[in-house]
């Protein structure tokens, strides 16, 4: 019989806020964490604004040993380890000994790339001849895995241990990858979510294709425009989101608190066919994708309250609003409420879709729908589709009880999650 899979812990390292709970009021308060940023301008970048997390001396020094930090210069597995093992401490469960791993409990943590800044560190030593003085964490800091690996470490998870990697859609692959594992019985509960490292040597190949705004350096907070017909292009963004996942009985057995319940979802690919390519969404998949995560939840269009949306300020907006319209088949005064995140963080690539579900997920559990920021000039196309009152300007307190979260990536790649108030 198939398992119920409910979330009992979360854990966010954001550019708006580090940590759950100055997340939920950065988010109620419409906090901006998009700042000018002196290194993309010395470096000659067109956009020179970002959104990364600011993470004090202190703060690392509660997850890592001062030998640890020494090494330490991977920025994905700083924000990867805070958010997870945030999580874990979230949903009250205890870090065992060393005498023998968790069997019951795993992690699938995603990440677009892993330790650049320590493999540029790398290749200049080898060029140099100090081969001798690379150290002993360059690869655990450079492989693909090495995020899911240092938590699982950490943690002492016996169960899967692995990474995933699909662009803009990791994180919510992540989440629909662990509830599958649970609700299949391979395992009690699972540790997912997604990590991005941040700086120029991960900006600058999207700084070079101008898919990256550059008419808003002088006013970073204005930067980042989903949905807004001034919109030119993302903010580039980092950070990580963590969620546990567990079976219900195990929640109820060991009394947990239960923030909300995974109902279901789906992945696809559009092939980078009809319409699709590399950059660009194949419609009919992203309908698909959608329409299907509907059908293997049980839920009906009409039920859904909220849609926190892919929306990265870029011409593909009005592109996905499309999409979300036919997929859904609702009049446009009985839409449910959509947001994006990145009017707040930027687009925080690989660790968008962990994130946001966290943001979609305090949502419901706390009955409230953030603001739109910087959509004051709603896109004609997006106004025509969607009643302008279903794009919120301002914090509402609304209940909620059903609410999709969907994630479309580089490579045609698209996943939508349903996500239910428990």
């Amino acid at each position: 019989m198939a398992k119920r899979v409910v979330i009992t812990g979360m854990g966010v390292v954001a550019p708006n806020a580090v940590g759950l709970q100055a997340f939920s009021t950065a988010l109620m308060q419409g906090i901006s964490g998009i700042h000018h940023d002196p290194e993309l301008e010395r470096l000659g970048f067109s956009c020179q604004i970002a959104g990364k997390p600011e993470v004090p001396d202190q703060m690392k020094a509660k997850y890592f040993t001062e030998l640890e930090l020494k090494q330490l210069n991977s920025t994905g597995i700083l924000y990867g380890t805070i958010a997870g093992m945030d999580a874990w401490q979230d949903a009250g469960l205890k870090i065992l000994g060393a005498e023998e791993p968790d069997w019951d409990s795993g992690v699938i943590f995603g990440a677009g790339n892993s330790g650049v800044e320590k493999f540029r560190e790398a290749i200049y030593k080898i060029d140099e001849g100090q081969l001798r003085r690379l150290g002993s964490t360059v690869v655990s800091q450079t492989m693909a895995s090495g995020v899911s690996a240092t938590l699982g470490g950490k943690l002492g998870l016996g169960n899967q241990v692995s990474s995933n990697s699909a662009a803009c859609t990791t994180g919510s692959e992540s989440i629909l990858s662990a509830y599958e594992r649970i609700k299949s019985g391979g395992a009690i509960r699972m540790l997912c979510g997604s990590t991005s490292d941040g700086g120029p040597y991960i900006w600058a190949g999207f700084d070079a294709m101008k898919v990256c705004t550059y008419k808003h350096n002088d006013e970073p907070r204005r930067g980042s425009r989903p949905m807004s017909a001034t919109a030119s292009g993302f903010v580039p963004a980092c950070g990580a989101g963590a969620l546990v996942l567990e079976s219900l009985d195990a929640a109820l057995e060991r009394g947990a608190r239960i923030y909300a319940e995974v109902l279901g979802g789906h992945i696809n690919s559009g092939g980078q066919r009809g319409g699709g390519s590399m950059t660009a969404p194949n419609s009919a998949a992203v309908q698909r994708c959608i329409r299907m995560a509907l059908e293997q939840s049980g839920v009906e269009a009409e039920e859904i309250d909220l849609i926190n949306g892919h929306l990265t300020a870029t011409t593909k907006d009005p592109v996905e609003l499309a999409n979300w319209s036919a997929a859904l088949n609702l009049k446009a005064a009985d839409f449910p409420f959509i947001n994006s995140l990145k009017s707040h963080t930027g687009h925080c690539l690989s660790a968008a879709g962990s994130i946001e579900s966290i943001a979609t997920v305090l949502q419901l559990n706390q009955d409230f729908v953030f603001a739109n920021l910087n959509c004051e000039d709603l896109h004609p196309d997006i106004a025509a589709l969607i009643a302008p009152d279903r794009i919120p300007q301002r914090m509402l307190k609304r209940e909620l009880q059903i609410a999709a979260k969907a994630s479309f990536g580089f490579g045609d790649v698209n996943a939508c999650i349903l996500f239910k108030k428990y």
